[in-house]
């Protein structure tokens, strides 16, 4: 069954429990039966209408509920729900990040780029390069879909951790900029500057794959102590710059 995942704060009104299994096949069935089981939760989720409260954010894998189809959204009999309260301000400090989409991400740019060079195919390399800037313009992994379809198949379940996500959207714009710069370079006939471009790509994200590193995140985080605008997100505690969080969500 569903399990939906009760953040720290709520949990003094779950008898302390961290997850809480549920019999439903939505998310608002999920969260109708949490509050059924523990109902000194339902007012710190739920207002005076029944409407899930604006500052609790729910989240299915990496996703908000709310950007899905809602309360409406179809959980499978393996998926975990997170309940995110947001900070005062009214927004989180961090947020889930499914990580094995950031691998599935990784693999499927190894795999393509390796492709496109074996076949000399710049055009490959270059649509490699779009899908990486598309994904990071809508915030999401690139490849995500084919996450999901392998995730819908059971291949592959979440690994879901407190994260800054915007470090990463800006690691994969940063690779995207790289392939389009061998884009570049292989359309004004420089073939040998395009594959050793392309081939930083597959070196950063292989470090990323199986070393656990992220060169692009530690770039990020390095511009926010700098102080540059628009990069605002500090390391979490505790974890070096690039590498993975310490604690699941």
């Amino acid at each position: 069954m569903p399990l939906v995942r009760v953040p720290t704060p709520l949990r003094p009104y779950t008898d302390d429990q961290k997850d809480v299994e549920v019999g439903a096949d939505t998310v608002g069935g999920a969260l109708a039966a949490l509050v059924d089981r523990y109902p000194s939760v339902r007012t710190h989720l739920f207002d005076e209408a029944g409407t899930l409260r604006s500052f609790v954010h729910v989240f299915l894998g990496d996703q908000d509920v709310r950007d899905l189809h809602g309360e409406a959204t179809h959980l499978g009999a393996d998926d975990r729900l997170l309940i995110v309260p947001s900070i005062a301000g009214g927004s989180t400090a961090t947020r889930p990040v499914d990580h094995t989409a950031l691998r599935v991400n990784q693999a499927m740019i190894i795999a393509l780029l390796g492709a496109a060079y074996v076949a000399n195919a710049f055009w490959l390399a270059a649509l490699v390069g779009l899908v990486m800037l598309l994904g990071s313009a809508l915030g999401r992994p690139g490849f995500l879909e084919v996450y999901r379809i392998l995730r819908a198949g059971r291949l592959f379940r979440p690994d879901v951790y407190q994260d800054h996500p915007e470090p990463h959207r800006f690691a994969q714009a940063l690779g995207g900029l790289v392939l389009a710069g061998a884009t570049a370079a292989f359309v004004v006939g420089q073939p040998g500057l395009g594959w050793i471009l392309a081939w930083v790509v597959i070196a950063l994200a292989g470090l990323n794959l199986f070393g656990g590193f992220c060169a692009g995140c530690a770039v990020y985080y390095w511009m926010a102590r700098w102080n540059v605008p628009g990069f605002t997100q500090s390391p979490l505690e505790g974890v070096f710059p690039g590498r993975k969080p310490i604690g699941r969500a």
